[in-house]
């Protein structure tokens, strides 16, 4: 007696679906190695670097110590804050260092799956966002950091004794250099948002006055009250939005416009 015929769709739907299964499984394992590797690269600076971690917030308080009236100085209002707060900031200064290595990891594991355009899109824009991630957050320091303390000692009011607490002084400091660091992002926004083709070089041209408007309030809102610290982010926005038209010129073709005799009546 012959044996009955098997469907052959009935094969390859249990074919598709174990492919899938598997493609599902190598990615998640794929994802998980490149996690590890990014983790072990983090806890392997921060060990390089606890033993400088007191080192690496007298560096950080230097802007707001020289600033400081005479006989002032930082304080410590929690029994643990001497240990804890200089670990914190190792830990920080380990994910900053880092960086390269887990935009890297992120890059190795999402590239096979992108288009040769793509990649080449994508290469620039990713060292180009570490990079002015890292412009941004020196602009702080150097600049923003210094200018926002001499406002501020020099408006305390008389007989207020000007004593941070260093844990608050870290998260202060930490604020500002995220912030600072995610608006120095403006040209990689603009440049995707072109090459998903949300905007175009001209209407980033005809944006120009509302996008000084958004940067002032941004800067308002998030760098410390006085004019000089409000202008130290405002003009590097302005400049930034228009570096980011010249890379969308450069980087991003311009779409074809339909053809209105091939649309639908």
């Amino acid at each position: 007696m012959a044996a009955p015929e098997r469907d052959p769709r009935h094969g390859s739907g249990e074919e598709s679906g174990f492919d899938l299964e598997q493609g599902i499984f190598s990615h998640l394992l794929e994802l998980r190695s490149r996690l590890i590797k990014a983790i072990a690269c983090v806890v392997v600076v921060l060990a390089c670097l606890v033993p400088f971690a007191n080192r690496l917030y007298t560096w950080l308080a230097e802007p707001l110590v020289r600033r400081l009236p005479q006989g002032a100085h930082l304080i410590a209002t929690q029994v643990a804050s001497p240990f804890l707060t200089p670990l914190k900031l190792a830990f920080y200064t380990a994910l900053f260092i880092s960086m390269p290595v887990i935009v890297y990891q992120l890059w190795a594991f999402v590239s096979p799956g992108l288009y040769r355009h793509e990649k080449r899109l994508a290469r620039p824009l990713l060292v180009a966002s570490v990079l002015l991630f890292y412009c941004g957050c020196a602009f702080a320091y150097f600049l923003v950091l210094p200018a926002a303390f001499r406002f501020l000692t020099a408006v305390t009011p008389a007989g207020v004794e000007m004593m941070t607490d260093i844990t608050h002084y870290l998260d202060f400091v930490m604020m500002v250099f995220f912030a600072f660091g995610l608006c120095f992002e403006i040209p990689v926004v603009e440049v995707i948002a072109a090459a998903t083709g949300l905007v175009s070089v001209q209407k980033l041209k005809s944006w120009r006055r509302y996008a000084i408007v958004v940067a002032a309030a941004v800067a308002a809102a998030i760098t410390p009250p006085d004019i000089t610290s409000m202008l130290l982010l405002l003009i590097p926005m302005v400049v930034l939005y228009e570096l980011g038209i010249v890379a969308v010129r450069l980087l991003v073709k311009p779409r074809p416009a339909p053809d209105p005799a091939e649309q639908p009546y």
